[in-house]
């Protein structure tokens, strides 16, 4: 029966998102919601400036009808909502910033610092008030260590570091949408598997809502996610391994937003310590872009990549 009703919510947000596109994306492209392309990023981006953004919007829509029409509005309903819309709202923000008042950096650092920090503040009393274990589990075992209070900074650092990777994976068409079902399928599983329902139906929709965004975003894009797409989705996969205690698992199933926030990392450190690149740019994907891979060919490696993670994650649990 659990299956059935996220095979349900798969099908119903992912129906929305396919029918929402044709009156979206025309609407953005009226509005001169364009996406604008880094100067110095690959040379093959350039004749994608202009292409429709904040196509987010259509995702977090599909999401919340799906996961409103399936879900019980419990503790778990609230922890989830309030993470990936709250992220979304942040993301929302700065891609407005960019686009309407022509910022390429859109919020500053401390303004998007302080958005993701306030939802980040509110899923920690939300998880206090609902009584939700501190303990972390390592995976795969039944060995566990309780955190206390020292729990809840940890909750902010995951969903800090689930949105940002998340959001750097953004960046070549259909890269995050793939690579983020196969993430929540994994999760799906995974949550089914710790009877955490709410956080099974929300991955499924969030699945059919990627999907179906993909329809529009595959090589070549039609329409990009923008950050309301990108940290809503990281914010909303940090609250499903939080609410189904695999915490730590999330490194392994999320490997490739790992891998691109580990390349952006030491791509800046080596810069700064060395004066010298790593990469010949980053995040990762780029760097393969400029090897002389083409997009498409990026995009379906790291799809791989990502399904061997989340088969591996899945393995681990089950």
């Amino acid at each position: 029966m659990d299956m059935m009703v996220n095979l349900f919510a798969i099908g119903t947000s992912f129906l929305i998102t396919v029918l929402l596109g044709p009156l979206f994306i025309p609407l953005l492209r009226r509005l001169k919601f364009g996406q604008q392309i880094r100067t110095e990023g690959p040379e093959s981006h350039l004749k994608k400036s202009g292409t429709p953004t904040m196509g987010g919007i259509i995702i977090m829509i599909a999401l919340m009808i799906a996961f409103l029409r399936f879900a019980d509005k419990s503790s778990e309903f609230w922890v989830l909502l309030t993470a990936s819309l709250g992220f979304g709202l942040v993301g929302f923000l700065d891609d407005y910033i960019k686009i309407v008042f022509k910022r390429s950096l859109g919020l500053t650092a401390r303004q998007k610092l302080f958005g993701q920090l306030l939802f980040s503040v509110v899923v920690c009393a939300l998880l206090y008030d609902m009584g939700h274990s501190t303990e972390i589990t390592i995976p795969g075992t039944s060995a566990g260590f309780d955190l206390g209070w020292f729990y809840y900074p940890l909750v902010v650092i995951i969903l800090f570091a689930a949105s940002n990777s998340v959001n750097f994976t953004d960046g070549l068409d259909g890269l995050l949408a793939g690579t983020s079902a196969i993430a929540f399928g994994a999760f799906m599983i995974v949550a089914l598997q710790t009877s955490e329902h709410e956080s099974a139906i929300f991955s499924a929709a969030m699945i059919g809502a990627v999907l179906g965004f993909l329809v529009y975003n595959a090589h070549p894009a039609k329409v990009f996610m923008g950050d309301m797409g990108s940290l809503g989705i990281g914010g909303g996969i940090a609250a499903v391994a939080i609410l189904t205690k695999t915490e730590l698992l999330l490194i392994l199933i999320g490997g490739v937003f790992v891998l691109e926030m580990l390349s952006v990392i030491l791509q800046v450190g080596s810069f700064k310590l060395r004066g010298k690149r790593i990469f010949k740019m980053s995040p990762i994907h780029h760097h393969f872009e400029l090897s002389g891979w083409s997009e498409w060919k990026v995009v379906t490696v790291f799809w791989l990549v990502g399904l061997l993670f989340a088969a591996a994650g899945v393995l681990i649990i089950i």
